[in-house]
C-alpha cells in the first residue's frame, strides 16, 4: 500500500500537504524524444472540473500531428496557464496548476502567476546590468530613452527575441512600434503580446501608408507540423546527393489479380478491398528482402541496414504531409496491409497519429497516381536512403510480335526511385528496381 501511494505521489509530482492545498505544476509533455516544444490545439477539461484516470485532459500540437493527453491519476485542473491556441510552449514549461480532488484550489492562481513569471524570466535571461552612480543617474533624463525604445529611426536594428518576432508576424504588429522592456530596450513576448496601436499610430498607418484589398491575398500562419516539414524536406534536399532512377511497370496481371481478391473479399465484408498501392506496399517489401542494402540509413559515422521493411506511406493531411509505418510489411499479407494501412490513412487525417506510428520507417512511398500524376520525383525522408514516387497507371501501345498486329495494349505504371548516393549505389538501387518490377509483373510471387 505505500509503496502504491508513493508512485501515484512521483507520477503526479504532487508534494504532501496536512493542509489538503497538494497543488502542483502541470507541465507541458515531450510526445517524442525529439520534441522541444509544441502548441496547446485544445483543452477537453474547464478550469475547476475534476478528471479521472484516461481522461483526455488536452490536445497537444506536435510537429506532426495532434495528440491526445490523458490524465495519469484522478484530480482536478485548477488554474489553466497556456491558453487554447497557444504556440511555442517549450516542454517542461507549465501549462497548468493539478490538484486532488477536496482540495482548497484558491492558491491555484498566484502559483501559476509564479510558473508564469519564470517562464517569462527564463525568457528574458538578462544580462549583467553596468553599475551606475548616483550622479550619472540623475544627470541622465529617462524620456530620451523611452525615446530610443518606441522611435526607432527607419533601417535602425531592432532587438527582439525570437518569440517575440515569431508571434509579431503571425499578429501583424510592427516591431518598430513595440516598447521593449528587456535588457537595452529588448522587445520580449510580454511586449508584443501587451501591445495595442496608438490612434495616432492607426491614423498614420492608414493615411501614409495604404493598405492593399483584403481580397489581394490570404496569410495563413505556419503550423508546427509545416515549420518541420519545410526545415527537413530542405535539409534533404541540400544536403543528401540525390540521383533518380525510372522504370515502367507492366501492371496487366496486378490489376487481374487484384479483382479475383477484391470479388471474394466482398462477399465476406463488403468494404474489404484491395487498392494497388497495397500490391505495391508488399513488392517493395519483398525487394527490400532481396536487395537490403536499400533498407538502410545514414548515421554519420554507420550505415545501418535493417532487417524489417517498415514502410512509410506518405498521406495527404490538410495541416500537410504525413508518412503512417506498415510495420515488418514483408511478413504481412495483402489483407492485412490494406486494413492496417485504410486504418493509419484516417488517422493521419484527423491528427491522431501517435509518435510510435509515423516515427522509425525504413523506406517510404509517395503515390500520386490516384490524382492523375503520370511521373515525379520525389524528396528523401532522411535518415531513410531510398523514396518510391509512384505515378498512374496508363493503357500504353507495346510491341507484341505475337499479336497480329504486332502490338498490343498493356496498363503500365512509372515509378522513380530517389536514393541517398552515400548509402546506396546506382548498382544496387538497379538491382532493387528489378525485383520491385518483377514482383508486381509476376504478383503470384508474394504468396511463395
Amino acid at each position: 500500500m505505500a509503496s502504491l501511494t508513493a508512485a501515484r505521489i512521483f507520477t503526479r509530482r504532487f508534494h504532501v500537504s496536512t493542509r489538503r492545498s497538494a497543488l502542483s505544476r502541470f507541465n507541458m509533455p515531450a510526445m517524442s524524444p525529439t520534441m522541444s516544444e509544441g502548441g496547446i490545439a485544445s483543452w477537453k477539461k474547464k478550469e475547476g472540473e475534476t478528471f479521472t484516470t484516461g481522461d483526455v485532459l488536452l490536445e497537444i500540437e506536435t510537429d506532426k500531428a495532434t495528440i491526445d493527453v490523458e490524465a495519469q491519476d484522478d484530480g482536478i485542473l485548477a488554474k489553466i496557464i497556456a491558453q487554447d491556441g497557444a504556440k511555442g510552449v517549450q516542454v517542461g514549461a507549465a501549462i497548468a496548476i493539478v490538484g486532488e480532488e477536496g482540495d482548497d484550489i484558491s492558491g491555484a492562481s498566484d502559483l501559476a502567476a509564479q510558473a508564469a513569471s519564470e517562464s517569462t524570466g527564463a525568457e528574458k535571461a538578462p544580462e549583467p546590468s553596468k553599475p551606475t552612480t548616483p550622479e550619472s543617474s540623475k544627470s541622465e533624463p529617462s524620456k530620451p530613452q523611452a525615446e530610443t525604445k518606441s522611435d526607432l529611426p527607419t533601417g535602425d536594428r531592432i532587438f527582439a527575441s525570437p518569440i517575440a518576432k515569431k508571434i509579431a508576424l503571425e499578429r501583424g504588429i510592427p516591431l518598430a512600434q513595440v516598447k521593449g522592456s528587456g535588457p537595452s530596450g529588448r522587445i520580449i513576448r510580454t511586449d508584443v503580446e501587451n501591445y495595442k496601436p496608438t490612434p495616432a499610430q492607426t491614423t498614420s498607418a492608414t493615411t501614409t501608408a495604404p493598405q492593399p484589398a483584403e481580397s489581394d491575398y490570404v496569410d495563413t500562419p505556419i503550423s508546427n507540423m509545416r515549420r518541420t516539414i519545410g526545415s527537413r524536406l530542405t535539409q534533404s534536399k541540400q544536403e543528401l546527393p540525390h540521383y533518380y532512377l525510372t522504370v515502367n511497370v507492366n501492371m496487366d496481371k496486378v490489376l487481374k489479380l487484384r479483382e479475383v481478391f477484391n470479388k471474394t473479399l466482398t462477399e465476406k465484408d463488403k468494404t474489404a478491398k484491395l487498392s494497388v498501392n497495397d500490391f505495391i506496399v508488399k513488392a517493395v517489401a519483398c525487394a527490400l528482402s532481396d536487395v537490403p542494402e536499400a533498407n538502410s540509413a545514414w548515421l554519420g559515422e554507420v550505415i545501418r541496414t535493417y532487417k524489417k521493411a517498415d514502410i512509410s506511406v506518405a498521406v495527404a493531411t490538410p495541416t500537410g504531409l504525413i508518412t503512417p509505418i506498415v510495420k515488418d510489411a514483408g511478413a504481412k499479407g495483402l489483407a492485412t496491409i490494406s486494413a492496417e494501412t485504410k486504418a493509419l490513412a484516417k488517422k493521419a487525417r484527423d491528427g491522431k497519429l501517435q509518435p510510435t506510428e509515423y516515427q522509425g520507417g525504413t523506406f517510404t512511398i509517395s503515390n500520386l497516381g490516384m490524382f492523375g500524376i503520370d511521373h515525379f520525383t520525389a524528396i528523401i525522408n532522411t535518415p531513410q536512403s531510398c523514396i518510391l514516387a509512384v505515378g498512374s497507371t496508363q493503357p500504353t501501345l507495346v510491341p507484341a510480335p505475337e499479336e497480329e498486329r504486332g502490338f498490343k495494349t498493356v496498363q503500365v505504371m512509372k515509378v522513380t526511385l530517389s536514393s541517398d548516393h552515400r548509402t546506396v549505389d546506382g548498382a544496387v538501387a538497379a538491382r532493387w528496381m528489378t525485383a520491385f518490377k518483377g514482383y508486381l509483373e509476376n504478383p503470384l510471387t508474394f504468396m511463395l
